[in-house]
């Protein structure tokens, strides 16, 4: 049994929070500090050497001794450059522990090697680093020692973004000022600050480490390329919320203990649908945080399964023909004082502020339908969404029978008089107590759903940063408020003008919203009646990041420049592009060298099997039949091979871009397909011993 501890004792242990901060930072020092985090003052380079100096003093009393700016560039992972506190020898040969102001503030790696979609030459090297001091500096501990990791943006030379954080928190500024706009127009004078707040819920699958060796299709691509199913699957629904096994427990132990340190709030953890999923959720965080923690979650899933003989995998769709793992990002509107601009009360159709925040978002999602789509968009989500275990690639918006009753009355009457309440829930068994029944049910089938106090948008995919899909909507939360302050503002008759403008906004955008089965054939049909736009592939979804519409909005809000998002969409074709390269590579290198030699051993050894069962003068016509099947699969299979390393070829000879990109997508990903097929026959016949790998059912019940 390991020795029990209270979780408040270890909470934040690691973590520079305000509570070190107001310790150890003289008062005048502190004070400036928090006006910089909450009100975006600059901070002096005085300032920033006594916060320096306190902060080296903590990290070391914690064992540091490295320092690290830790930034998340286009690569889809974190990156950090580490440098020891000592500063140069003394005389005497000893030498002091160092770290300034300048250090904290800014740091400078080398940009050159980082994709920038041609916002700068190769030999255009230098990026800077910019300490983002609103989410809190950390230490992290693993094999290196100790390190104290300083949360920052990555900008190029002249200021483009090259990362994620960048445009996450000049989203946030954006959101921030037109919904200040907004609550203003209802008279809140106190709330000083909007934030988004997120709290996104990770999935991942865990297998055995030495069986993950032994695929190279795991190791190089983080999923299988070939595999039949098991005889068991997800199909009993066992597996779903059931008793969590002690190698599984174990695991997330240590996990939990080490997201507190590091002031990660790790909140729920359960099995998953698919076996050998699982998932963890934190609380609620603001967005760049929840951004910064959830890339924490991600290294910590992975750094401690290896620790337990494991292999976390976070790919979208590690294994075919069981669910894949997603992101649910739930995003509310919190203000300084408390108040969530998403909770309706009671009484949601006297809630007029929380009418038009809502109308405002369904235009927005429904405007910018394409952009949202493609803020989820990665060559594994391609394998999930429109797919019956992951929101629909058609976006549409869930708001439960309260609110859509609220919109139907305002849409028919234009007056909304009442709300569906609740009710009770009754169990029916006398020593169960009745129920409080929500107002609403659920939807799992939806991709952008309305959860009581916010809506969760559950299409990002499961390795991907949350800061994409955030800035997105961010922004187009904020252009919907800016241009109904443009009108509420200047309007003579408040109260008519507001209604009048709930009211137009939930007429205009009511095709977004559906409450039925995203899943259903039927929903495609009616999805294009409506004109909703049904986007099926990450290379299909791209040209949204450059629509004038899309520039247009993002360079208003000081969020993209057109360069940035050119450069972006840029990176994305050539990562799609690599991706699939990459897989259709593994599958040539496993077929040739390990599936088709394998079988053809295999064969082998039945024709002799053949030879001497007839010769003993016994029926070998199952023998030969088997060998005749293997034979055929064999050769198709030879076929097939042919067929992609040709088809490949041609796609790597083609020039980057989007070209390139839907080549791969529409001509590799069929032939690797095809290649597929042949092989997961072969698995099922061929004699297990002779299967050059562990199987799906080895993967993801051997654990």
């Amino acid at each position: 049994m390991s020795e029990a501890f209270n979780v408040a004792d270890i909470f934040g242990e690691d973590v520079f929070n305000d509570t070190v901060m107001q310790e150890r930072l003289p008062k005048k020092v502190y004070k400036d500090l928090k006006k910089t985090i909450e009100e975006g003052k600059e901070l002096d380079l005085a300032t920033a050497d006594v916060i320096a100096h306190e902060m080296k003093e903590w990290a070391i009393e914690k064992g540091a001794t490295h320092y690290t700016h830790w930034f998340q560039p286009l690569t889809g992972v974190t990156a950090e450059k580490h440098d020891s506190f000592i500063s140069a020898p003394l005389p005497s040969g000893k030498v002091l522990m160092s770290f300034s102001g300048k250090e904290l503030i800014k740091g400078e790696p080398d940009a050159s090697s980082f994709p920038s979609g041609g916002l700068r030459a190769t030999f255009e090297a230098r990026g800077y680093t910019a300490w983002d001091c609103t989410s809190p500096a950390f230490v992290r501990h693993d094999a290196a020692g100790a390190t104290l990791c300083i949360p920052t943006a990555f900008c190029s030379y002249k200021g483009e973004a090259l990362d994620q954080k960048t445009p996450l928190l000049r989203s946030m500024q954006a959101i921030n000022e037109q919904s200040l706009r907004l609550i203003r127009l209802f008279g809140n004078t106190t709330s000083k600050k909007v934030t988004p707040s997120v709290g996104p819920e990770q999935e991942y699958f865990l297998v055995d480490a030495e069986k993950f060796l032994q695929r190279k299709d795991l190791i190089y691509t983080g999923r299988t390329l070939f595999g039949a199913m098991p005889p068991k699957g997800q199909e009993l629904d066992d597996h779903y919320f059931g008793t969590i096994r002690q190698r599984i427990a174990g695991f997330m132990k240590d996990v939990n203990e080490e997201l507190w340190k590091v002031g990660v709030s790790a909140k729920t953890q359960h099995n998953e649908v698919a076996p050998a999923q699982h998932e963890l959720a934190p609380i609620y965080a603001e967005a760049n945080v929840a951004v910064d923690h959830n890339h924490l979650v991600m290294q910590t899933l992975k750094r401690v399964a290896c620790k337990h003989g494991m292999k976390c995998l976070l790919h979208e769709k590690p294994f075919a023909g069981v669910n894949g793992s997603g992101k649910h990002d739930n995003w509310s509107l919190t203000t300084d004082d408390g108040k969530n601009l998403l909770d309706p009360g009671k009484t949601p159709h006297e809630n007029v502020q929380f009418l038009l925040v809502l109308t405002c978002i369904l235009k927005a999602v429904d405007e910018h339908a394409d952009l949202l789509r493609e803020s989820a968009a990665d060559p594994g989500n391609d394998h999930r969404l429109g797919a019956n275990e992951a929101p629909p690639a058609i976006i549409s918006v869930f708001l439960g029978e309260q609110l859509e009753d609220v919109l139907d009355q305002l849409i028919s009457t234009g007056s909304a008089t009442h709300s569906l309440k609740g009710g009770k829930l009754e169990t029916g068994v006398s020593t169960l107590p009745d129920l409080a029944k929500d107002a609403t049910d659920r939807n799992r089938t939806s991709p952008f759903a309305f959860t009581g106090n916010k809506f969760e948008f559950r299409m990002v995919g499961s390795r991907d940063s949350v800061a994409g899909p955030n800035v997105v909507l961010n922004t187009i939360v904020a252009e919907a408020f800016a241009e109904a302050c443009d009108v509420l503002e200047n309007a003579e008759d408040f109260d008519a003008a507001v209604h009048d403008l709930i009211k137009k906004y939930a007429t205009d955008h009511q095709r977004v919203v559906f409450n039925g089965n995203g899943y259903s054939d039927e929903w495609v049909e009616e999805a294009e009646r409506r004109g909703l736009p049904n986007i099926k592939s990450m290379v299909e979804a791209i040209p949204a990041l450059t629509t004038e519409k899309t520039v247009s909005m993002f360079e208003k809000f000081k969020v993209f420049t057109r360069a940035e998002l050119e450069s972006r969409a840029e990176i994305k074709y050539e990562n799609y592009s690599k991706a699939i390269n990459i897989e259709a590579r593994t599958m040539i290198d496993m077929a040739s060298k390990q599936i088709i030699p394998a079988v053809i051993k295999y064969t082998k050894s039945l024709a002799d099997t053949v030879v001497v069962v007839n010769q003993a003068g016994a029926d070998a016509s199952v023998q030969a039949e088997l060998l005749t099947d293997i034979s055929g699969l064999l050769a198709e299979t030879k076929k097939a091979l042919e067929e992609l390393i040709v088809i490949t070829d041609k796609a790597a000879e083609m020039e980057e871009g989007e070209d390139q990109a839907r080549f791969y997508h529409f001509d590799v990903v069929p032939a690797m397909e095809a290649l597929r097929a042949p092989v997961d026959k072969l698995e099922m016949i061929v004699d297990k011993e002779a299967w050059p790998m562990p199987s799906y059912g080895d993967l993801m019940f051997e654990v």
